[in-house]
């Protein structure tokens, strides 16, 4: 399974979107800061959007369109389906 996914620093915050084949893996760098750049800069670490694709090109697709996007387009994604913007790493523990 790969993931694209949306990284937050709060509701409304900077966004940050990425694709990975192991989404706890992934998360956890970003949170822990393991991984040195835009989201340790812009402290983006809760999760707040993610969907699972089965072939790594439909994620990078996917990734790519998202990132596209106007602003208001990956709030109403994010919102959607988490209104709350909970931070969803829990969930996929």
């Amino acid at each position: 399974m790969y993931y694209v996914y949306i990284l937050a620093s709060k509701r409304n915050g900077t966004l940050y979107i990425g694709v990975t084949n192991d989404l706890v893996r992934r998360v956890f760098e970003h949170k822990n800061d393991l991984i040195e750049g835009f989201t340790q800069k812009y402290n983006v670490h809760q999760l707040v959007y993610f969907e699972q694709h089965e072939e790594i090109e439909q994620a990078i697709l996917k990734e790519k369109q998202i990132k596209k996007w106007k602003r208001k387009w990956k709030l109403e994604l994010i919102e959607k389906s988490n209104p709350d913007w909970d931070d969803l790493y829990k969930s996929i523990l």
